[in-house]
């Protein structure tokens, strides 16, 4: 089955699910966008690292592979991937995108987070 076929039978609204971690609508069209201007296959990585001023912070990469321990979430046409040691730190988060007055950016409403700081991108558990 090609990811075409995997996405299609989606539900148009709501999250789709992967190992509990879910990919918006939102966020599955503004990554469609900025894929478009990278070469084909290119697919966004999501990970977890330590940093920043909650302790953890994360990760967005365009990656053109996917990795050994990886899992995908796949949503109208575009690939997230997360490595399993990075799940663990958000199990059941949804990787979503708002375009606010303040500014547009990916954000991970991370139900694990116990405290994060005010830009968004760093957490703690």
């Amino acid at each position: 089955m090609t990811s075409t076929e995997a996405t299609a039978d989606a539900p148009a609204t709501g999250p789709v699910e992967n190992a509990g971690i879910t990919l918006s609508a939102r966020a599955a069209k503004q990554i469609g966008q900025i894929l478009a201007g990278e070469p084909a296959g290119s697919m966004l990585r999501v990970a977890v690292n330590g940093g920043g001023c909650s302790g953890f912070q994360y990760d967005f990469e365009i990656v053109d592979a996917r990795g050994d321990d990886d899992f995908a979430i796949e949503r109208d046409g575009v690939t997230v991937l997360v490595d399993q040691i990075s799940a663990e730190y958000m199990p059941g988060a949804e990787i979503d995108y708002a375009d606010e007055l303040i500014g547009a950016s990916f954000k991970i409403n991370n139900p694990v987070a116990t405290a994060s700081c005010g830009c968004g991108t760093s957490f703690s558990v």
